[in-house]
Protein backbone atom coordinates (compact mmCIF):
# COMPACT_ATOMS: atom_id res chain seq x y z
CA UNK A 1 0.00 0.00 0.00
CA UNK A 2 1.48 3.22 -0.80
CA UNK A 3 2.12 5.88 1.82
CA UNK A 4 0.68 9.40 1.67
CA UNK A 5 3.59 12.41 1.81
CA UNK A 6 2.53 15.91 3.14
CA UNK A 7 3.98 18.55 0.25
CA UNK A 8 2.86 21.42 1.84
CA UNK A 9 -0.09 23.79 3.16
CA UNK A 10 -1.52 26.26 1.16
CA UNK A 11 -4.12 28.32 3.65
CA UNK A 12 -5.85 25.63 4.43
CA UNK A 13 -5.71 21.70 4.78
CA UNK A 14 -2.04 20.07 3.89
CA UNK A 15 -2.20 19.24 0.48
CA UNK A 16 -1.22 15.11 0.40
CA UNK A 17 0.13 13.59 -2.83
CA UNK A 18 0.03 9.69 -2.73
CA UNK A 19 3.38 7.93 -3.86
CA UNK A 20 2.61 5.18 -6.16
CA UNK A 21 2.88 1.57 -5.03
CA UNK A 22 5.92 -0.18 -6.71
CA UNK A 23 5.87 -3.32 -8.10
CA UNK A 24 6.67 -6.60 -6.90
CA UNK A 25 9.44 -6.47 -9.13
CA UNK A 26 10.78 -3.23 -8.05
CA UNK A 27 10.96 -4.39 -4.46
CA UNK A 28 13.22 -6.93 -5.71
CA UNK A 29 15.61 -5.10 -7.19
CA UNK A 30 15.69 -1.76 -4.41
CA UNK A 31 16.14 -4.98 -1.88
CA UNK A 32 18.79 -6.15 -4.38
CA UNK A 33 20.63 -2.83 -4.74
CA UNK A 34 20.68 -2.25 -1.45
CA UNK A 35 22.36 -5.70 -0.51
CA UNK A 36 26.23 -4.39 -0.61
CA UNK A 37 27.76 -7.72 -1.22
CA UNK A 38 25.53 -8.53 -3.48
CA UNK A 39 26.23 -5.63 -5.30
CA UNK A 40 29.88 -6.45 -4.78
CA UNK A 41 29.53 -10.41 -6.14
CA UNK A 42 27.85 -8.99 -9.28
CA UNK A 43 30.65 -7.05 -10.11
CA UNK A 44 33.03 -9.59 -9.98
CA UNK A 45 31.08 -12.31 -11.50
CA UNK A 46 30.68 -9.92 -14.31
CA UNK A 47 33.83 -9.32 -14.83
CA UNK A 48 34.92 -13.19 -14.67
CA UNK A 49 32.16 -13.96 -17.16
CA UNK A 50 34.35 -10.67 -19.45
CA UNK A 51 37.35 -12.51 -19.15
CA UNK A 52 36.24 -15.81 -19.64
CA UNK A 53 34.35 -14.72 -22.96
CA UNK A 54 36.93 -12.44 -24.29
CA UNK A 55 39.70 -15.80 -23.38
CA UNK A 56 40.44 -16.69 -26.94
CA UNK A 57 41.16 -12.77 -28.15
CA UNK A 58 42.95 -11.33 -25.12
CA UNK A 59 45.58 -14.74 -23.63
CA UNK A 60 49.26 -13.77 -24.91
CA UNK A 61 49.64 -17.23 -25.67
CA UNK A 62 48.05 -20.45 -26.08
CA UNK A 63 46.71 -22.39 -23.47
CA UNK A 64 48.24 -25.60 -24.84
CA UNK A 65 51.64 -24.92 -26.38
CA UNK A 66 54.17 -26.49 -24.68
CA UNK A 67 57.52 -24.76 -24.86
CA UNK A 68 60.35 -27.31 -23.06
CA UNK A 69 62.81 -24.14 -22.92
CA UNK A 70 60.54 -21.86 -21.15
CA UNK A 71 59.66 -24.36 -17.37
CA UNK A 72 58.29 -23.65 -14.39
CA UNK A 73 59.57 -19.59 -14.59
CA UNK A 74 58.32 -17.40 -12.22
CA UNK A 75 56.09 -14.39 -13.43
CA UNK A 76 57.71 -12.05 -15.54
CA UNK A 77 57.09 -9.18 -18.21
CA UNK A 78 57.09 -12.10 -20.87
CA UNK A 79 54.61 -14.59 -18.86
CA UNK A 80 53.25 -12.05 -15.97
CA UNK A 81 51.91 -15.61 -14.14
CA UNK A 82 54.71 -17.71 -15.17
CA UNK A 83 54.78 -20.60 -17.19
CA UNK A 84 54.42 -24.66 -15.79
CA UNK A 85 56.21 -27.84 -15.86
CA UNK A 86 55.95 -27.84 -19.86
CA UNK A 87 56.19 -24.15 -20.53
CA UNK A 88 52.86 -23.18 -20.78
CA UNK A 89 51.51 -19.81 -19.92
CA UNK A 90 49.59 -19.79 -16.47
CA UNK A 91 47.80 -17.09 -17.33
CA UNK A 92 46.25 -18.13 -20.85
CA UNK A 93 45.63 -21.63 -19.02
CA UNK A 94 43.64 -19.35 -16.32
CA UNK A 95 41.86 -17.75 -18.56
CA UNK A 96 40.65 -20.32 -21.02
CA UNK A 97 40.37 -22.53 -17.73
CA UNK A 98 37.47 -20.43 -16.49
CA UNK A 99 35.23 -21.33 -20.01
CA UNK A 100 35.13 -24.76 -18.33
CA UNK A 101 34.29 -23.84 -15.02
CA UNK A 102 32.01 -21.35 -15.60
CA UNK A 103 30.29 -23.56 -18.66
CA UNK A 104 30.37 -27.03 -16.28
CA UNK A 105 28.36 -24.94 -12.95
CA UNK A 106 25.75 -23.02 -15.81
CA UNK A 107 24.77 -26.61 -17.60
CA UNK A 108 24.66 -28.54 -14.71
CA UNK A 109 22.94 -25.97 -12.46
CA UNK A 110 19.89 -25.54 -15.49
CA UNK A 111 19.55 -29.35 -15.96
CA UNK A 112 19.62 -30.13 -12.20
CA UNK A 113 17.09 -27.37 -11.06
CA UNK A 114 14.85 -28.07 -14.58
CA UNK A 115 14.54 -31.66 -13.20
CA UNK A 116 13.61 -30.48 -9.87
CA UNK A 117 11.36 -27.79 -10.79
CA UNK A 118 9.51 -30.45 -12.84
CA UNK A 119 9.36 -33.03 -10.43
CA UNK A 120 8.36 -30.58 -7.46
CA UNK A 121 5.49 -29.30 -9.45
CA UNK A 122 4.42 -32.68 -10.29
CA UNK A 123 4.78 -33.73 -6.81
CA UNK A 124 3.58 -30.55 -5.09
CA UNK A 125 0.84 -30.05 -7.23
CA UNK A 126 -1.12 -34.05 -7.34
CA UNK A 127 -0.02 -35.35 -3.92
CA UNK A 128 -1.32 -38.46 -3.86
CA UNK A 129 0.25 -41.40 -5.28
CA UNK A 130 2.25 -39.48 -7.63
CA UNK A 131 4.02 -37.22 -4.66
CA UNK A 132 4.82 -40.46 -2.46
CA UNK A 133 6.84 -41.65 -5.50
CA UNK A 134 8.85 -38.97 -6.15
CA UNK A 135 9.64 -38.59 -2.53
CA UNK A 136 10.37 -41.54 -1.98
CA UNK A 137 12.66 -41.30 -4.62
CA UNK A 138 14.22 -38.03 -3.78
CA UNK A 139 14.51 -39.49 -0.58
CA UNK A 140 16.87 -42.61 -2.27
CA UNK A 141 19.01 -40.24 -4.04
CA UNK A 142 19.96 -38.02 -1.30
CA UNK A 143 20.47 -41.05 0.48
CA UNK A 144 23.53 -40.93 -1.54
CA UNK A 145 26.83 -38.71 -1.49
CA UNK A 146 26.65 -36.58 -4.54
CA UNK A 147 30.23 -36.96 -5.34
CA UNK A 148 30.67 -40.52 -4.71
CA UNK A 149 27.66 -40.64 -7.31
CA UNK A 150 29.16 -38.53 -9.84
CA UNK A 151 32.73 -40.01 -9.40
CA UNK A 152 30.62 -43.75 -10.55
CA UNK A 153 29.20 -42.48 -12.94
CA UNK A 154 32.85 -40.73 -14.65
CA UNK A 155 33.99 -44.07 -14.08
CA UNK A 156 31.48 -45.54 -16.76
CA UNK A 157 31.21 -42.61 -18.89
CA UNK A 158 34.42 -41.72 -18.74
CA UNK A 159 36.14 -38.43 -18.00
CA UNK A 160 35.11 -35.53 -19.23
CA UNK A 161 32.61 -32.27 -19.15
CA UNK A 162 29.95 -33.82 -20.46
CA UNK A 163 29.58 -36.43 -17.93
CA UNK A 164 30.55 -34.05 -14.95
CA UNK A 165 27.39 -32.09 -16.04
CA UNK A 166 25.13 -35.05 -16.52
CA UNK A 167 26.24 -36.29 -12.85
CA UNK A 168 25.31 -33.45 -11.34
CA UNK A 169 22.12 -32.71 -13.22
CA UNK A 170 20.59 -36.09 -13.01
CA UNK A 171 21.46 -36.53 -9.12
CA UNK A 172 21.66 -32.62 -7.66
CA UNK A 173 17.87 -32.35 -8.24
CA UNK A 174 16.26 -33.07 -4.51
CA UNK A 175 16.96 -29.87 -3.36
CA UNK A 176 15.07 -27.65 -5.90
CA UNK A 177 12.57 -30.32 -6.08
CA UNK A 178 11.62 -30.41 -2.04
CA UNK A 179 11.32 -26.31 -2.49
CA UNK A 180 9.46 -26.54 -5.40
CA UNK A 181 6.87 -28.97 -3.48
CA UNK A 182 6.26 -27.11 -0.65
CA UNK A 183 5.31 -23.63 -2.49
CA UNK A 184 2.96 -25.25 -4.89
CA UNK A 185 1.56 -27.18 -1.38
CA UNK A 186 0.99 -24.00 -0.18
CA UNK A 187 -0.23 -22.38 -3.50
CA UNK A 188 -2.60 -24.81 -4.90
CA UNK A 189 -5.37 -24.07 -1.62
CA UNK A 190 -4.85 -20.56 -2.99
CA UNK A 191 -8.11 -18.30 -4.00
CA UNK A 192 -6.90 -18.23 -7.21
CA UNK A 193 -6.14 -21.63 -7.96
CA UNK A 194 -9.67 -22.81 -7.02
CA UNK A 195 -11.48 -19.99 -8.97
CA UNK A 196 -9.18 -21.24 -11.62
CA UNK A 197 -10.38 -24.90 -11.61
CA UNK A 198 -14.05 -23.85 -11.08
CA UNK A 199 -14.06 -22.23 -14.85
CA UNK A 200 -12.25 -25.20 -15.86
CA UNK A 201 -8.45 -24.33 -16.76
CA UNK A 202 -6.53 -27.36 -17.12
CA UNK A 203 -4.04 -28.88 -15.08
CA UNK A 204 -1.68 -28.19 -17.68
CA UNK A 205 -2.52 -24.36 -17.86
CA UNK A 206 -2.81 -24.11 -14.40
CA UNK A 207 0.69 -25.40 -13.56
CA UNK A 208 2.39 -23.22 -16.41
CA UNK A 209 0.63 -20.20 -16.25
CA UNK A 210 -0.11 -19.34 -12.55
CA UNK A 211 1.94 -21.24 -9.94
CA UNK A 212 5.41 -21.80 -12.35
CA UNK A 213 5.72 -17.87 -12.27
CA UNK A 214 5.30 -17.91 -8.57
CA UNK A 215 7.81 -20.34 -7.84
CA UNK A 216 10.75 -19.36 -10.12
CA UNK A 217 11.88 -16.54 -8.02
CA UNK A 218 12.30 -18.52 -5.12
CA UNK A 219 13.78 -21.39 -7.35
CA UNK A 220 16.76 -18.78 -9.05
CA UNK A 221 18.10 -18.55 -5.52
CA UNK A 222 18.81 -22.25 -5.35
CA UNK A 223 20.03 -22.44 -8.75
CA UNK A 224 22.33 -19.53 -7.93
CA UNK A 225 23.98 -21.18 -5.18
CA UNK A 226 23.80 -25.27 -7.62
CA UNK A 227 26.11 -23.23 -10.18
CA UNK A 228 29.10 -22.32 -7.18
CA UNK A 229 28.38 -26.11 -6.21
CA UNK A 230 28.97 -27.53 -9.72
CA UNK A 231 32.14 -25.11 -10.11
CA UNK A 232 33.39 -27.03 -7.45
CA UNK A 233 32.40 -30.45 -7.99
CA UNK A 234 34.05 -29.58 -11.42
CA UNK A 235 37.19 -28.59 -9.39
CA UNK A 236 37.37 -30.98 -7.42
CA UNK A 237 36.71 -34.25 -9.83
CA UNK A 238 39.73 -32.42 -11.98
CA UNK A 239 42.18 -32.27 -9.26
CA UNK A 240 41.43 -35.81 -8.77
CA UNK A 241 42.11 -36.78 -12.47
CA UNK A 242 38.28 -37.76 -13.29
CA UNK A 243 37.37 -34.89 -14.71
CA UNK A 244 38.49 -31.95 -17.68
CA UNK A 245 41.85 -34.47 -19.28
CA UNK A 246 44.68 -32.51 -20.28
CA UNK A 247 45.85 -30.82 -22.46
CA UNK A 248 42.53 -28.91 -22.28
CA UNK A 249 43.16 -26.51 -18.52
CA UNK A 250 40.76 -26.31 -16.30
CA UNK A 251 41.12 -24.83 -12.84
CA UNK A 252 41.17 -28.51 -11.01
CA UNK A 253 43.84 -29.98 -13.39
CA UNK A 254 45.93 -26.55 -12.85
CA UNK A 255 46.05 -27.65 -9.18
CA UNK A 256 46.56 -31.21 -9.73
CA UNK A 257 49.62 -30.51 -11.19
CA UNK A 258 50.99 -28.72 -8.63
CA UNK A 259 50.65 -31.56 -5.69
CA UNK A 260 54.28 -31.81 -4.81
CA UNK A 261 55.47 -30.28 -2.06
CA UNK A 262 58.33 -28.69 -3.96
CA UNK A 263 56.21 -26.76 -6.25
CA UNK A 264 53.98 -25.82 -3.32
CA UNK A 265 56.80 -24.47 -1.01
CA UNK A 266 58.92 -22.78 -4.06
CA UNK A 267 56.48 -22.22 -7.38
CA UNK A 268 53.19 -20.45 -5.63
CA UNK A 269 52.40 -19.29 -9.02
CA UNK A 270 51.49 -22.54 -10.48
CA UNK A 271 49.37 -23.48 -7.72
CA UNK A 272 47.59 -20.03 -6.32
CA UNK A 273 46.02 -18.27 -9.23
CA UNK A 274 43.62 -21.19 -9.93
CA UNK A 275 42.90 -21.22 -5.95
CA UNK A 276 42.14 -17.97 -5.97
CA UNK A 277 40.03 -18.25 -9.09
CA UNK A 278 37.77 -20.52 -7.65
CA UNK A 279 37.95 -19.04 -4.17
CA UNK A 280 36.94 -15.93 -5.97
CA UNK A 281 33.95 -17.36 -8.41
CA UNK A 282 32.10 -19.33 -5.48
CA UNK A 283 32.05 -16.45 -3.71
CA UNK A 284 30.99 -14.00 -5.91
CA UNK A 285 28.47 -16.31 -7.05
CA UNK A 286 27.35 -16.64 -3.48
CA UNK A 287 27.29 -13.19 -2.61
CA UNK A 288 25.07 -13.13 -5.73
CA UNK A 289 22.94 -15.94 -4.26
CA UNK A 290 22.54 -14.28 -0.67
CA UNK A 291 21.27 -10.79 -2.45
CA UNK A 292 19.00 -12.72 -4.72
CA UNK A 293 17.70 -14.51 -1.35
CA UNK A 294 16.91 -11.13 0.34
CA UNK A 295 15.18 -9.44 -2.39
CA UNK A 296 12.48 -11.97 -3.07
CA UNK A 297 11.98 -13.53 0.57
CA UNK A 298 8.45 -12.09 0.90
CA UNK A 299 9.34 -11.46 4.95
CA UNK A 300 11.83 -8.52 4.14
CA UNK A 301 10.48 -5.14 4.89
CA UNK A 302 9.47 -3.25 1.80
CA UNK A 303 12.54 -0.41 1.32
CA UNK A 304 11.09 2.93 1.41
Amino acid sequence: MSSPTIVGRLNGPAAVVQRPALSPTALALRRFRAHRLAIFGTALLLLIVGVTISAPFIAPYDPIAVDLSATRRPPSTAHILGTDSTGRDVLSRLMHAAQVSLAVGLSAALLQTGVGLSLGLLAGYYRGWVDSVISRVTEIVLSYPLLIVIIVIVAILGPGQNSIILGIGLFGWPTACRIVRGLVFSLREQDFVLAARCIGVSDRRLISRHLLPLVVGPLTVTATFAVAYAVLLEASLSFLGLGIRPPRPSWGNMLNEAQSLPILESMPWLWLPPGAAIALTVLAINFVGDGLRDAVDPRQRAIR
